[in-house]
């Protein structure tokens, strides 16, 4: 009969692979020679009779099997480092941080704050997944994901960080060619540069409840790219003001309707744990909620 022990024998070496995407990066992590951790991955794929890695000179990626098996498996580890920080109790946090943010969040608040946090906690181990696309938390083995807006996954515990503020801004050039729109009815004649998910633009949404589908010959889903053009005088954008500080700092762009507050949009950090929430995890949504206090976003 096949004991546990034998069942479970390179599971870590499988799951860390996968994960850092190559036997050498996943041996750094466990600490092993990379012909170890290879021969383990090896020796489960001969155990289970499949092969969980498709292998070329360049390339690692997981087969059909593999995901499914890492999708089952990866959750099951992760709940035994858990119990481990759990057991070990709040002043040893230790462990991988495996984070989801979209893209501005992530790029200009989590990836400019996370230095300090893993000085203060160095056998604590981020991974940063930076996309605006909505991650499932505890199926792809997330600790914490950041959502802006409405949440609609009732089953998650979320805490609410921060009120992001958004901006209309538009560079020098653009005002000094077509002029500063005075009010609301004069910005709908001027050129937008919209962001657009799946195809539908987001409308200019101003605190007193007024929205306007700016005209546009520009759409992305593309936060970094509508700044971009916005600078190079292409049109007027709506952007989250973290985005574009430092332009208006510089005087690189300039706000646009700045008598007319826009609405604010909420920031929360999820996670799937319930009550039992690991300390690191606990900790970095702390930390989360104390940055953001401290910086004017």
């Amino acid at each position: 009969m096949t004991t546990i022990l034998e069942k479970t024998t390179g599971l870590v070496a499988f799951v860390r692979t996968a994960e850092e995407g190559s036997f050498s990066a996943a041996s750094r992590v466990i600490g092993s020679s990379q012909s170890a951790v290879s021969k383990s991955v090896a020796r489960l794929e001969g155990r289970l009779g499949i092969r969980l890695f498709q292998r070329s000179t360049r390339t690692l990626r997981l087969t059909a099997e593999g995901q499914t098996y890492y999708d089952r498996v990866a959750p099951l580890l992760r709940a035994i480092d858990e119990a481990d920080d759990l057991a070990a109790g709040a002043s040893t946090v230790l462990g991988l941080l495996r984070i989801s943010a979209p893209q501005e969040f992530g790029r200009m608040l989590i990836a400019g704050w996370v230095a300090e946090f893993l000085e203060q906690y160095p056998d604590v181990k981020i991974e940063l997944n930076v996309t605006d696309r909505f991650v499932d938390i505890i199926r792809e083995g997330y600790d914490v994901a950041i959502r802006m807006g409405t949440l609609t996954d009732s089953e998650l515990i979320s805490r609410k960080i921060t009120d992001l503020n958004w901006v209309l801004v538009a560079s020098p050039a653009y005002v000094r060619k077509n002029g500063l729109p005075s009010n609301i009815n004069e910005l709908a004649s001027h050129q937008g540069l919209r962001y657009a998910v799946s195809g539908k633009p987001w409308p200019v949404a101003f605190a007193n409840g007024t929205t306007l589908l700016l005209n546009s010959r520009f759409d992305t889903d593309d936060a970094g790219a509508i700044r971009k053009a916005s600078l190079a005088g292409a049109g007027i954008a709506y952007l989250l003001r973290v985005t574009v500080t430092d332009d208006l700092a510089a005087g690189d762009l300039v706000q646009i309707l700045p008598d007319h507050p826009l609405i604010k949009l909420p920031a929360y950090a999820l996670h799937g744990f319930g009550r039992q929430l690991p300390a690191r995890t606990r900790l970095f949504i702390d930390f989360l909620l104390d940055k953001a206090i401290q910086s004017d976003i």
